[in-house]
């Protein structure tokens, strides 16, 4: 069976029984970066050795662009202890679900996959106790994925989940954040990047595809899954960006939805001869119509319609 049909098949199977634990009646909480690191040394490594997600936590809270905006936003004088800055700025660890959830790293493996007290035991589960990941069945591996989805993990391959993640930092979209607080950051200095682009974000510093059964090699996409990955940020920006028009008529916010707009349509446009549901969601860009593209667009090769709109490897992040 082909990737994209495998995933169709866990995205269709029904929810299995496995037992998220205790801490399910809960709400899910961050365990930290080094709990990955148990299995994920590769990925930590690129974090840990060549990201500003990394880097952040030791240097922007004594900038005096980060003192400007806490001023601003009011709270706790300290990021790392203001509710508006650990949105997004850092992780917010418990050792458990009563623990206080203090910052102990910068935005981290949680930070894109979800708080993994609930999904952790699931997807570490490879077919019971001592079952090692290259002996689980491809049965059990399918319904282990659609199970931690359902607890709450965000799957590398849920590609438009991870990047409307990014656009709720990267964009300002975060639903948490209300116009009056977004409108104090940006009077007090708070940067945003209207040319957030998903490829070029994606695709540099933060690569981390270590896949089976080469687990030692850091895999550069084909250019098929870089278009499939470029149409699919746009599918989310745009629905993104739209929502947030609302939130506040500050024009530098204002702005950048809008230009994220526009790079979003320019990149639906080109393929809507090819891809039909990426009409209706130019038409209505809500949450399911962009879904249906991602879904229309799983087993495309769309080079030849946006090939010439992709980032080159020198821009990337």
């Amino acid at each position: 069976m082909g990737r994209h049909g495998f995933y169709g098949l866990v995205i269709g199977l029904a929810t299995i029984a496995f037992s998220p634990g205790v801490g399910a009646q809960a709400e899910p909480f961050f365990q930290g970066p080094k709990k990955c690191l148990e299995c994920h040394e590769a990925e930590y490594k690129v974090w840990e050795e060549g990201t500003k997600h990394f880097t952040s936590f030791k240097e922007m809270h004594k900038t005096d662009e980060a003192k400007a905006i806490v001023k601003a936003v009011g709270g706790k004088k300290n990021p790392k202890r203001n509710q508006v800055c650990t949105l997004c700025h850092y992780t917010m660890v418990q050792k458990d679900a009563d623990a206080e959830a203090k910052a102990r790293a910068g935005p981290s493996c949680e930070s894109c996959h979800g708080a993994s007290s609930d999904w952790f035991p699931i997807h570490d589960n490879f077919g019971g106790a001592g079952v090692k990941p290259e002996a689980e069945t491809a049965e059990h591996r399918a319904e282990r994925l659609k199970a931690a989805a359902d607890a709450g993990m965000t799957w590398p391959y849920m590609i438009y989940d991870v990047a409307l993640n990014c656009l709720s930092c990267h964009g300002m979209t975060n639903p948490e954040l209300d116009g009056e607080t977004v409108t104090a950051m940006l009077e007090a200095g708070h940067p945003i990047n209207p040319e957030f682009e998903l490829v070029r974000y994606s695709q540099g510093t933060v690569r981390h595809r270590f896949y089976r059964p080469d687990t030692t090699t850091n895999a550069e996409m084909t250019p098929a899954e870089l278009a499939r990955l470029f149409v699919t940020g746009h599918a989310a920006s745009l629905v993104s960006a739209t929502a947030a028009l609302g939130k506040t008529d500050h024009a530098k916010y204002a702005g950048a939805q809008k230009a994220r707009i526009e790079a979003a349509r320019a990149a639906l446009e080109a393929v809507s001869a090819a891809v039909p549901e990426a009409a209706a969601l130019l038409s209505e860009p809500s949450d399911a119509n962009a879904r249906a593209v991602v879904e229309a667009i799983l087993d495309k090769d769309l080079t030849q319609e946006v090939g010439g709109m992709l980032p080159g490897k020198g821009t990337y992040k």
